[in-house]
């Protein structure tokens, strides 16, 4: 079996090299960032380890050998999946990586704008040294935090902001309410938006779920209300959330992913109620090493046994 590392923006693939000539598969790497790249690039190949390149219908039918596409990560966007599936590639993820990281990341994106930290410190290097400059502080046991997604990290990140928020709430219509732990409030996203003082984010990226934090969820929040996505990019209108921060209705906003990556000029960039990370929520040593050793196991498995360890679609080739 021959393997095609697509992209990646990790200093090496080392860790990968090395463990794809353990098993015994060829491998060749690359930089691909377009369809016409990836079918150039893998013309001769069965399997592909990507991380941002797309993959849609275009490449699978372009290239009849193929039969899995691992992913780095838990999320799958890059990659079409009814595609892949009406053309029987295979799909593979690594869902269970860094759910520590992820949420202890959100959850201190949430605790810095609750307590206005990163604000102060703006403040500060400006010449403003006073407790109120960046505005009033609530008290968080008296807070409402809202998650909106209860799989793995947000169920992580809700044990853990239990402890500082006085109620915890949650939006997952794809779970049933027996999987929302006991001091989890269970309502609908209207309520979701309506009742939480800080709002974070943890569902994919989807068609259900693209730009599904726009305008009109926005103006039900309470004026000065917090929003932390570490999920996906495309979950947040980010220009109705500008305006939103312009209005005074967000009071801050804090994002690990964007649209866009990098941002460029965009506004939220230099704006003073933003906090901005590079998409490193999942990053730790321990993090970095587990996501790529089980992307790649991802094909090795199949190799040996025609079925990846983590499946997302089923394919037939």
């Amino acid at each position: 079996m021959k393997v095609l590392i697509t992209d990646f923006d990790f200093p090496n693939v080392d860790l990968e090299l090395g463990l794809f000539k353990q098993a015994g598969l060829e491998v060749v790497t690359a930089q691909c960032k377009t369809e016409d790249e990836l079918i150039a690039a893998g013309r001769d190949v069965d399997a592909f380890l990507l991380q941002y390149a797309p993959a849609n219908r275009k490449v699978f039918e372009a290239l009849p050998k193929l039969k899995i596409v691992s992913r780095y990560g838990a999320g799958f966007d890059t990659i079409n999946t009814a595609d892949a599936q009406a053309c029987g590639v295979w799909v593979g993820n690594s869902p269970d990586y860094g759910v520590h990281e992820v949420s202890s990341h959100a959850f201190a994106m949430a605790l810095n704008l609750t307590r206005h930290l990163s604000f102060y410190d703006r403040d500060i290097r400006t010449g403003n040294w006073h407790y109120l400059t960046p505005g009033v502080l609530k008290r968080p046991l008296n807070m409402t935090v809202g998650i909106l997604g209860l799989g793995r990290i947000g169920k992580r990140f809700a044990h853990i902001a239990r402890e500082t928020f006085g109620r915890v709430i949650a939006c997952d219509p794809h779970i049933m309410a027996y999987d929302f732990p006991p001091y989890v409030e269970r309502v609908d996203m209207e309520t979701l938006f309506k009742t939480a003082d800080i709002i974070s984010i943890h569902t994919p990226l989807n068609d259900e779920t693209r730009n599904i934090v726009n305008k009109d969820v926005l103006k039900l929040m309470k004026p000065g209300s917090y929003i932390v996505n570490t999920a996906r990019g495309g979950i947040v209108d980010v220009d109705d959330a500008l305006d939103a921060l312009n209005s005074g209705q967000l009071g801050g906003l804090a994002l690990d992913v964007l649209p866009i990556e990098p941002p460029g000029n965009h506004p939220l960039v230099s704006h003073p109620r933003t906090i901005l990370t590079p998409h490193a929520a999942f990053f730790s040593r321990e993090a970095e090493i587990e996501l790529r050793s089980k992307a790649a196991q991802n094909i090795i498995t199949f190799a040996k046994t025609g079925k990846p360890d983590y499946v997302v679609i089923q394919g037939t080739r």
